[in-house]
């Protein structure tokens, strides 16, 4: 998948993750140099010193990193970012 489809977000997504967050995310989807599964799974928590915690995953083919940021707003949250060819949707877990 390409993930170069008009980007939407869901509600859940505008509400619960900082902006700063959701560009963060789509930049890892952009600059990912292996092939990309049509499902990229971040995994968002707050670490021990208020960091932010993110694990970015895939299926097919296999793929996990992990990174800390700081931010002003560090969040829990699971978010799925979806390409179905024609358009790429970023939304929370219990959105699904």
């Amino acid at each position: 998948m390409s993930f170069t489809g008009q980007r939407y977000l869901t509600r859940g997504v505008q509400n619960e993750i900082p902006f700063d967050l959701q560009m963060f995310m789509w930049y890892l989807i952009n600059n990912l140099n292996e092939p990309k599964d049509y499902l990229q799974v971040f995994r968002l928590s707050v670490s021990d010193d208020g960091t932010q915690h993110i694990i970015h995953e895939q299926e097919v083919p296999a793929y996990s990193r992990e990174y800390y940021v700081q931010t002003d707003n560090p969040v829990s949250a699971k978010v799925y970012v979806i390409d179905d060819g024609d358009h790429c949707t970023m939304l929370l877990a219990e959105e699904y």
